[in-house]
């Protein structure tokens, strides 16, 4: 009778530690003093700097197309190839020393610029070189989409493109196809290249105060890991009953040796 009850002490033990808790799994939970009660918090965004090998897009457009055409990369006035292929072929990227080359203007550095820096920096040469100050000219300055890499325990791994100014960590784990059931979403790893190295941050996804912190909006080229957890380790399985046929599995597999060798 004893052995009987050390047994389903086992069983209960085992289940207990080896399922996921509902907890583990649920986004921006309100935890402990979290004010987050129903109100609207402005989350800081710092405006992305341009680093290396950053591909941008530049468009100058004016009321007559054709005196803007040669500064375009389509010198045929022709609309620019908006796909991920046509932005990289036909963007302008920051090379080893952070400059560009645009037609007519030549070279220009924009390492460590803003994007609304680089318009206003493009659009003070065109007037002081090549337009009067009145003219109608209207540059625009984008990424080429936004790139991000992640990897782990996620629905879809590798390297992703959105075309939107601003990405969330939480939009970006849901275009990579969601953390799995064994992803870690407490531990969520960012890490990110900045003029002054490389620098690396764990948030936890399951806590509502994520969206205060700086890493909750990416910036362009971050690379996303999320971890395990403990339980696809140990391979007892994800719920209940995965865990409670794998104990049954290995209860009647000890029973079976333990008969043979007996008998």
């Amino acid at each position: 009778m004893n052995k009987k009850l050390l047994y389903i002490f086992l069983i209960i033990s085992v289940l207990f530690t080896s399922c996921i808790p509902v907890k583990d799994l649920v986004y921006l939970q309100k935890k402990g003093n979290s004010e987050k009660e129903n109100s609207i918090s402005m989350i800081e965004s710092k405006p992305y700097r341009l680093q290396t090998h950053d591909v941008i897009s530049i468009t100058i457009k004016a009321s007559d197309p054709k005196l803007v055409a040669i500064f375009n990369p389509t010198a045929d006035g022709s609309e620019l190839d908006q796909s991920e292929s046509g932005l990289y072929f036909n963007g302008f990227t920051v090379d080893d020393h952070g400059n560009i080359r645009i037609p007519v203007l030549g070279e220009m550095n924009v390492m460590g610029f803003t994007l609304e820096e680089v318009r206003l920096k493009i659009e003070k040469q065109l007037l002081e070189e090549y337009f009067k100050d009145n003219a109608s000219i209207f540059v625009v300055v984008k990424l080429a989409g936004f790139r991000y890499t992640i990897n782990g325990e996620v629905g879809s791994t590798g390297t992703k493109t959105l075309f939107q100014e601003k990405v969330t960590i939480m939009e970006a784990i849901a275009n990579a196809g969601d953390i799995t059931t064994t992803g870690d979403r407490k531990t969520v790893t960012i890490i990110r290249k900045t003029p002054n190295g490389t620098e690396m941050k764990d948030l936890d996804l399951t806590n509502i105060n994520v969206m205060d912190s700086p890493y909750y909006f990416l910036q362009p080229n971050d690379y996303i890991y999320v971890k395990p957890l403990r339980q696809k380790t140990w391979g007892t399985g994800t719920t209940g009953i995965q865990s409670l046929t794998t104990i049954i599995t290995l209860l009647s597999l000890f029973t079976t040796t333990y008969f043979l060798f007996k008998g």
